[in-house]
């Protein structure tokens, strides 16, 4: 019989089975992400042109082991965490098969192992992308093969479990909104892998010599159905996980259950699409297709994007306005538990991957504006808004709340912890903007060196204006500031797991955050059901407006996203003048 251990305060149960494989998966993103927060400040250090740190040769393999680190294996690590979490906790049910889900997790070391060695080696500089008719090394594409099959397996776990919660009765109704989330992050999960395995297995076959050759066009389309797709599995993720920090640090119920759910399943269906900005400037696919996906489907995906933007902070606003925090528009901001890094951290991802990720990504899909910033220093401004953003910083504040509820241990230095979601956001945001200005300035994507020395030598002198190396700076600014805040988050995670002192009862820890404490309690008694939505969160909200304060800040962003996108298109009136 399963041994559940119990949180008494949260009611949360962790399954034994599920809890190790949690915690595997967490720890295992953490190196990845420490491997790819350093390589990252190499990469900035050798964009600022003052700086200008590595030479070429090592600046291309730096930054391909940077993207694969820092946006593949952190985070599907880390999400395989969520996936079991969301499933086996929030469910109060067994985990499916934890065998099959160990062997995938060896699966998913063993290729990321593989891939980084393949780096290192020098032989694989081939970026993120891999685009053919460049050619890794064989264990190139073997690793990230292996680590996509350990991630599909742990997938099938996660949607195992959610049948044996259903034969064995351990929910009542719908399943929670977060699981919901997540389910929908699993099935982008499935389709962006099998994108994958679609392109990286010829390409491996490719590399050993079985295929003479690989189309470049083809490649293109069919990889961004894995790069970008892999991004929206982040998206559903770290969405779901700002419907469970509202509700862990507020007692906050959703606006609406069924609009929630509602803007989830147009993940499902559109959001995908969005890998079509990528590309427009290819000659491979026609017009009608990029102009089909690039505007009717993709603001489906935009629309549920913006429902989520809404209800949550919403759903936070009504919470807070119950405990009597009426005063004015604001007073519910304004008093919100901010020195609590779990709201924090929440919070300026909401805020953050709205107005930056969002408001660009919907600029960058419009087929004509995309022309004048694609494949410039723009598109990492943009991804680092959203993926880094929106994403990584909502995982790391989630993981203040995990170390003392799932790892049982008091988090060290708490008081360092209050500034480090301010101090990495910070120096994001200052990298974000910076990056998509120069990009607007025409700065490319990937060249090591934005003075062309090379080109100099050979006379072909070609000068960006002076406003793109202050930018360029300020991106390296940006950087430092964002690497020290993910060195101080590393610092408090892994020492709390190595000297934080072990919770063995209710201390009141975690009252300083505003937040229930777990407790070391096993029991093999099987789990009460989970209850599913009442009848009155589907109709919560409906007695009245009861959230004017979001509903103002939802209008500064549409006010916002109008002028931004309305002074892209007078942009590209003056870069490409017609008559």
């Amino acid at each position: 019989m399963s041994q559940y251990r119990i949180c008494p305060d949260s009611g949360l149960y962790f399954d034994r089975a599920g809890e190790s494989l949690m915690k595997a998966n967490a720890v295992a993103g953490a190196v990845a992400l420490l491997v790819g927060g350093i390589l990252a400040l190499l990469v900035g250090l050798t964009r600022w042109p003052s700086v200008h740190l590595l030479g070429a040769s090592d600046f291309y393999m730096v930054l391909t082991a940077h993207g694969i680190n820092a946006l593949i294996f952190w985070i599907i690590f880390f999400e395989m965490a969520i996936l079991y979490f969301a499933s086996s906790s929030l469910l109060r049910c067994r985990l499916a098969t934890p065998r099959w889900a160990w062997l995938g997790f060896l699966l998913m070391i063993i290729g990321a192992v593989m891939t980084n060695v393949a780096i290192f080696q020098g032989n694989s500089s081939v970026m993120m992308t891999s685009y053919a008719p460049m050619e890794a090394a064989p264990h190139f594409y073997l690793g990230m093969i292996l680590f996509a099959v350990g991630a599909l397996i742990g997938c099938f776990v996660f949607l195992g479990t959610l049948v044996i919660a259903k034969e064995e009765k351990t929910y009542e109704g719908s399943i929670p909104l977060v699981t919901f989330g997540a389910l929908t992050a699993c099935i982008i999960a499935v389709f962006t892998i099998a994108s994958g395995a679609i392109i990286l297995i010829p390409s491996f076959l490719w590399s050993v010599g079985i295929i003479g050759q690989i189309d470049a066009l083809m490649y293109r389309v069919i990889w961004w159905g894995l790069g970008h797709s892999s991004q929206q599995i982040n998206v559903a993720a770290h969405v779901s996980v700002w419907y469970a920090v509202a509700a862990i640090a507020f007692g906050a119920k959703p606006m609406s259950e069924k609009v929630s759910r509602t803007a989830f399943l147009l993940y499902i269906f559109f959001l995908q699409l969005a890998s079509a900005h990528h590309i427009l400037a290819d000659p491979g696919v026609s017009s009608t297709w990029k102009i089909f996906n690039t505007s009717y489907a993709m603001y489906l995906a935009v629309l549920a994007s913006m429902i989520h933007g809404l209800t949550v902070p919403g759903s936070i606003e009504v919470a807070q306005r119950k405990k009597g925090l009426t005063n004015g528009l604001f007073e519910w901001l304004r008093k919100a538990p901010w020195g609590n890094p779990v709201f924090s951290g929440v919070f300026l991802s909401i805020v953050t991957f709205g107005f930056i990720g969002g408001i660009t990504g919907v600029v960058m899909g419009t087929e004509q504006i995309n022309l004048i910033i694609h494949n410039t220093f723009y598109v990492p401004g943009h991804f680092h808004a959203t993926v880094v953003l929106g994403t990584t910083l909502t995982f790391m504040a989630l993981t203040y709340f995990l170390i003392p509820v799932l790892f049982r241990r008091e988090m060290i230095m708490p008081g360092l912890a209050k500034w480090q979601p301010y101090l990495f956001g910070g120096g994001m945001t200052i990298l974000s903007l910076f990056m998509m200005g120069a990009g607007t300035l025409g700065v490319p994507r990937r060249h090591w060196d934005v003075g062309f020395a090379q080109a100099a030598e050979m006379g072909l002198k070609f000068e960006f204006p002076g406003s793109a190396e202050m930018m360029l700076g300020l991106v390296g600014i940006g950087t430092v500031l964002a690497c020290l805040g993910g060195a101080i988050f590393l610092l408090i995670t892994v020492g709390s797991l190595l000297f934080g002192k072990k919770i063995e009862k209710s201390a009141g820890l975690l009252q300083s955050f505003g937040l229930p404490l777990a407790a070391s309690c096993y029991t093999s008694e099987k789990p009460e059901p989970v209850k599913g939505p009442a009848a009155d969160l589907e109709e919560h909200g409906s007695s009245g407006f009861e959230a004017p304060g979001t509903f103002v800040l939802a209008l500064v962003l549409l006010v916002t996203f109008v002028v931004y996108y309305f002074i892209n298109w007078k942009y590209l009136s003056s870069v490409w003048p017609m008559g």
